[in-house]
């Protein structure tokens, strides 16, 4: 190559370089710039919610067993499930071979509880019972998934395709963190009776969102965030220079290419140097008083129990944590259920009731949404065969009961009605995505408003079908 060849390459060469700098700048300008549109300063209006805990019963809890029960029920024990009532709808392959499908009655014994009287099984659930007038019960919700994983997925991201942003990871896009030394979004995972079905990181993801939104996951044991700790032979110090030394270096790149996942880098690194303070504290439940663990209960002492994640969970939400999400997995009964859901329900119904309790108490359950539920609920009909004492039921997304409390809803009612197989909406239904707009709206934001540009369209949690806030459901 002649000099002026090289030249005029080289000329080119840092031409095009500096083109796609400028490129790459203009381009984060004009994300900013749509984002600053699509989702213009939050909260929208007066929000009466600051943070929400939501009790995850991942694998499908027995509505018909917990919640939406109906004395009819008996007389149709046995009895086939009438093509009238089925009409045609989805099963799951699990049960799509069956010739027949006995329905069951509950096994275990219903009461009416609290002002309204509403039904509720007091066997598995008298904790619950005994905070009916501050709960909401919504029998209607449903979804047009029938297995786990588009189930969850749909109910915790606004879609069953993967890749879309998680409930939390919106939130702490729209609102951020209430503290500055803990994330905005924190998951913890318990096990019931079994482990059931397997719960992936894409749940607590940010999908198309900066990665720095993403839900962060705690852990039971001594090391309660992967990889926190610093090394051996590394103090804090050092550490802080290291971090100082790589967040120049990120910052020089970023100037070179524009791309917003180094800024989060960089913000994820600082907020992982404050956790190494802050966690250690946040985790040690030592100093609870002795009436607090009285009151989640027996459990409340073992790490990773869910109890023990109750009482994180209101630590969390003191000390500035916008979302938590405790999931607790096991509750897929397609046998052996009456066993599998009394010990299910035992793990989690003193704990969640105190949870209601302990935040009224401490007057945060004015400001605390809490939600109880899953991603589907059960059939009248028994899975497999039908014993005595003993049956098994498959999923069902036509209609199925969550519990609300606090953040602006509703307490002591019930909202919605089911056929007497509680296999059909009668009135009010929910979507699972009217259920996550009006959650929204108790924080101040306008679901259709809340979007962020990708791929071309405005996204949304709460999906592309027209949602509406079940003003119902509000105090």
């Amino acid at each position: 190559m002649s000099p002026e060849s090289f030249t005029t390459a080289e000329s080119r060469r840092n031409f095009l370089g500096r083109s796609c700098s400028l490129l790459g700048s203009a381009a984060l300008s004009s994300l900013h710039g749509a984002q600053s549109v699509a989702s213009p300063a939050l909260p929208h209006f007066a929000p009466k919610a600051k943070r929400v805990i939501y009790l995850f019963m991942a694998g499908g809890p027995s509505h018909i067993d917990m919640f939406d029960y109906k004395p009819a029920m008996t007389k149709i024990h046995g009895t086939e499930l009438p093509d009238s009532v089925r009409n045609g709808q989805r099963i799951t392959g699990m049960t799509s071979g069956q010739k027949n499908f006995p329905c069951v009655a509950p096994m275990f014994n219903f009461e009416r509880v609290g002002e309204r009287g509403t039904w509720m099984n007091t066997d598995l659930l008298p904790h619950t019972a005994s905070i009916a007038d501050k709960i909401g019960i919504i029998r209607t919700m449903n979804t047009e998934a029938i297995n786990h994983d588009p189930a969850i997925t749909y109910i915790n991201t606004g879609t069953q395709q993967f890749g879309h942003p998680s409930m939390g990871a919106w939130m702490a896009y729209g609102l951020g963190s209430l503290s500055q030394n803990l994330p905005s979004y924190v998951v913890m995972i318990s096990v019931g009776q079994k482990p059931g079905q397997a719960l992936y990181a894409r749940l607590w993801g940010s999908g198309f969102l900066p990665s720095q939104y993403q839900g962060v996951q705690f852990r039971s044991g001594n090391e309660p965030v992967l990889y926190l700790n610093n090394p051996k032979g590394i103090d804090h110090n050092l550490r802080r220079k290291m971090l100082d030394g790589l967040a120049s270096l990120n910052e020089q790149r970023f100037q070179t290419v524009g791309d917003p996942e180094i800024q989060a880098r960089i913000s994820q690194y600082e907020m992982a140097f404050r956790m190494q303070s802050s966690v250690p504290d946040l985790m040690d439940t030592d100093g609870e008083p002795e009436y607090i663990h009285e009151l989640y209960g027996p459990d409340s002492k073992n790490k990773g129990s869910f109890a023990a994640n109750c009482i994180l969970a209101r630590r969390m939400a003191e000390k500035g944590v916008r979302f938590v999400q405790l999931f607790h997995r096991g509750w897929d009964q397609h046998g052996n259920l009456p066993k599998e859901l009394r010990k299910n329900c035992q793990s989690v119904d003193q704990p969640a009731a105190a949870l209601i309790k302990d935040l009224e108490d401490r007057g945060m359950l004015e400001d605390t949404v809490v939600i109880f539920g899953g991603e589907f609920g059960r059939t009248i009909y028994s899975q497999g065969k039908l014993t005595k004492d003993n049956h098994g039921r498959d999923h069902h997304g036509r209609c199925f009961s969550t519990w609300v409390a606090g953040g602006g809803f509703k307490p002591g009612f019930d909202y919605g009605e089911t056929d007497d197989y509680a296999y059909n909406i009668v009135k009010d239904p929910v979507h699972i995505n009217d259920f996550n707009a009006t959650v929204l709206n108790n924080l101040g934001i306008d679901h259709e408003r809340f979007t962020y540009r990708h791929q071309g369209l405005d996204s949304r949690l709460t999906g592309v079908e027209k949602r509406s806030v079940i003003k119902e459901l509000l105090a």
